[in-house]
C-alpha cells in the first residue's frame, strides 16, 4: 500500500524546503506529479496504522500554515 499526500502552500506560510525535509523525517519521498509525496508502507496495514501516520504528518506541518490532502491506496 501506499499513502500518498498532497501539499498546499501559501506566500503567508513556510517554504517549500522546510515542509519537505520534516515529511522526509516521517518516511515520505517527494515525487512529480499529480501528488508531491508518497509513503510506502512495508507491510499491510490496518485503518488505525493509517491513522497513526496521518496523526504524525498533522502534528508535523503544525503551524506551518500549509494545506494538505491524504489518500490511502
Amino acid at each position: 500500500m501506499k499513502t500518498y499526500l498532497t501539499i498546499w502552500f501559501s506566500s503567508e506560510g513556510a517554504g517549500p524546503v522546510e515542509v519537505v525535509d520534516r515529511l522526509r523525517s516521517l518516511g515520505f519521498k517527494p515525487l512529480r506529479g499529480y501528488h508531491d509525496h508518497v509513503y510506502e508502507w512495508k507491510k499491510n496495514v490496518e485503518l488505525g496504522d493509517i491513522l497513526q501516520l496521518t496523526d504524525k504528518v498533522h502534528e508535523t506541518l503544525k503551524g506551518l500554515k500549509v494545506l494538505y490532502k491524504i489518500e490511502t491506496e
